[in-house]
């Protein structure tokens, strides 16, 4: 016989308290001491405040107080803030839909009331000097104070009333990061207010207003550079490329009144080199309107742009500021605002992965008067990164890596990959499209003008010698370059065959004999479900039997390589994707591998003219820094540095 069915007891819908209610909302909004602290920075923010200044006791646990120098609070609506929902950031639909303040629900105070001991002390600008008012948030008492222009809330005894959260706290030391992590986020993307955090009476991290040089074209970001400087460190922007896009875009500028055209989309910031990647992602830091976000549209945007020079787990290092109408983002999506959503997340995807993309490509070679981005001096906190502005030594860099070399049998072999290949009718998009007719003059390899003290004007400078085979050694006006010569090739080939594959101009070449291979079932198959894309690619694979495949055109590029060993690496990457989408999810992937098998290999002896050839290919070639694994191509060692192998000096 079955038990019967047991009904719980039924209870009586009810409205919940509203010390409850406000309870709730905590643990929504206030997960630490650090949750406070932003909260707090917010409406200082919004406030007009420009400095700003933190105090903690015991991590944040113990007190909290946010002290700034904005707007202030008027005495009649002191009591009206400390309430639920109550704010003046908004006031209908239609405002929460374009809210551009960074609080704006009005019920961060409340929740923070009903866990903690909270005090209120203001004064605005239009009151007498030295009359403020200071509210008791627990009695609701007013009373008259001293205080200069400002705000300061004190938040003492965090989660007093429900000990049992406060047991979920980690040590003071841990707080007091997550503290100052909360208000280095405010600090990177506002440069022009300044941040003091004391913590039990000592001062435990300062960053000064910058004040933008509004002289200059790039104030804001100047200013921000700067500030980057000051808070990540000197490196963070000697490793890093300034983003700005679209390219006539003035960053952070305010927003437009109201009435005014909406926003335009911008992206800006600075996103570290591949060689300053990190093994976790804790120098990440994105921003939409100013207010810092985890949003994953962002964050796989940036990490595909990185797709083509870093591999691996290795995690990129970025600032990025997204500018964006405010109707066209919803910021009411999650209680700590930590969360965005996007009208049109596709185009935002898109913005900010060609801006980071554009800036990663230019290749960073240095030019006179600087030192390589490779090898990072500690520059002045105002130092601008390395800029792509082709010099007239440069203009003949890219004048001469446009043409083919001219002397000798050897090179006679490489002149595929060196010059302009027979499968590339017109030169990639670069700034030597810009280049005046009188570059047409360029020297060539065999030119005087390269065996002088001349041509230290090249990025790369000259090769003088090649060691064992495998690396090219150049002296440039900083010293001396290293180069990975099969890395350095492997990307020129492989920038080549996306300009191709984007023009739909990979041109194959077919073989006088088809090079036949033994052929798994799985390449079989694959070859014959593949064939449109294999010929997008230039390759043609056919069936010769049911065992065996044959390879009967390669792309005109790589018309030197080894046919069945690329027939087989393509093969293998293709059978992992579907042939209807393999150029659109797998291009880089395919190409990559082709133009590893493309490049010239080590231990081939090359001439003096063949190196030369190759550095003035690489100054011109978008992402030369990198080989398509994500490996650095070259290295600079300065006279400094060769001087401190030998103590010179000392």
């Amino acid at each position: 016989m079955n038990a019967p069915d047991i009904l719980p007891a039924r209870r009586p819908i009810r409205e919940l308290p509203d010390e409850l209610i406000s309870q709730i909302a905590a643990g929504e909004v206030v997960e630490r001491p650090a949750s406070v602290v932003r909260e707090l920075v917010d409406n200082a923010l919004d406030a007009g405040a420009r400095q700003i200044t933190v105090r903690l006791q015991a991590g944040g646990i113990r007190l909290i107080s946010v002290e700034d120098d904005g707007s202030g609070i008027l005495r009649d609506e002191l009591p009206t803030a400390l309430k639920r929902h109550a704010t003046s950031k908004i006031a209908n639909l239609h405002e929460l839909e374009s809210v551009d303040t960074m609080g704006f629900r009005g019920e961060a105070l409340a929740a923070i009331c009903s866990i903690a001991e909270v005090s209120v002390l203001t004064r605005t600008a239009d009151a007498p000097e030295g009359h403020g008012w200071l509210l008791d948030g627990r009695s609701g008492e007013l009373q008259p104070t001293a205080r200069a222009r400002g705000t300061t809330v004190e938040v003492r005894e965090l989660f007093f009333s429900t000990p049992a959260r406060r047991k979920f706290l980690k040590s003071e030391g841990t707080e007091l990061a997550h503290c100052i992590e909360a208000v280095r986020r405010h600090a990177l993307a506002r440069p022009e207010v300044g941040f003091a955090i004391w913590h039990d009476g000592k001062l435990v991290a300062q960053w000064r207003a910058v004040t933008p040089d509004l002289a200059s074209g790039e104030a804001h970001l100047d200013a921000l550079r700067r500030r980057l400087a000051d808070v990540l460190g000197e490196d963070f922007i000697a490793q890093a490329v300034a983003v700005s896009w679209p390219a006539d875009a003035a960053p952070g500028t305010a927003a437009p009144a109201a009435g005014d055209a909406p926003r335009r989309l911008r992206v800006w910031g600075f996103a570290g080199v591949p060689d300053a990647a990190r093994a976790r992602p804790d120098r990440q830091f994105a921003y939409v309107n100013g207010r810092f976000v985890r949003d994953k549209v962002i964050t796989h945007a940036a990490r595909s742009a990185y797709e083509d020079v870093l591999h691996g787990h290795s995690q990129p290092v970025y600032a990025l500021y997204v500018d964006i109408d405010p109707t066209r983002v919803d910021v009411n999506v999650h209680p700590t605002k930590i969360e965005v959503r996007f009208r049109d997340s596709r185009e935002v995807h898109q913005a900010v992965h060609h801006a980071v993309e554009g800036a990663l490509a230019a290749p960073r070679a240095p030019q006179a008067g600087q030192m390589p981005a490779a090898v990072p001096r500690r520059p002045a906190v105002d130092d601008a990164p390395p800029a792509w502005t082709p010099p007239p030594m440069r203009q003949q860099a890219l004048a001469w890596a446009q043409q083919p070399p001219v002397t000798g049998q050897r090179v006679s072999d490489l002149g595929a990959l060196w010059g302009p290949a027979p499968a590339m009718e017109a030169p990639p998009p670069s700034p030597a499209a810009a280049l005046p007719p009188a570059a047409a003059a360029a020297p060539t390899p065999g030119d005087p003008a390269m065996a002088g003290d001349g041509a230290e004007g090249w990025p790369l400078g000259r090769a003088v010698a090649q060691l064992h085979g495998i690396y090219i050694l150049a002296e440039n006006a900083h010293g001396l370059v290293v180069v990975d010569m099969h890395a350095a090739h492997e990307r020129i080939v492989y920038e080549r065959l996306k300009q191709q594959l984007d023009a739909h101009a990979v041109r194959s070449q077919p073989l006088l004999i088809p090079a036949t291979f033994a052929a798994t079932p799985e390449e079989v198959a694959t070859a014959e479900a593949c064939t449109a894309a294999l010929a997008e690619l230039g390759l043609e694979i056919s069936p010769f039997s049911p065992k065996t495949l044959a390879v009967r055109a390669v792309p005109a590029t790589l018309a030197q390589g080894d046919p069945v060993a690329l027939a087989r690496s393509v093969l293998a990457e293709l059978a992992q994707h579907e042939a209807s989408t393999v150029v659109l999810r797998a291009r880089n992937e395919l190409l990559a591998t082709m133009a590893c098998h493309g490049a010239v290999r080590a231990n081939r002896r090359l001439t003096l003219d063949e190196m030369n050839a190759l550095l003035r290919q690489m100054e011109v070639t978008e992402r030369s820094d990198q080989c398509n694994h994500g490996r650095p191509t070259w290295r600079q060692l300065s006279i400094r540095d060769l001087d401190a192998l030998f103590l010179r000096g000392r």
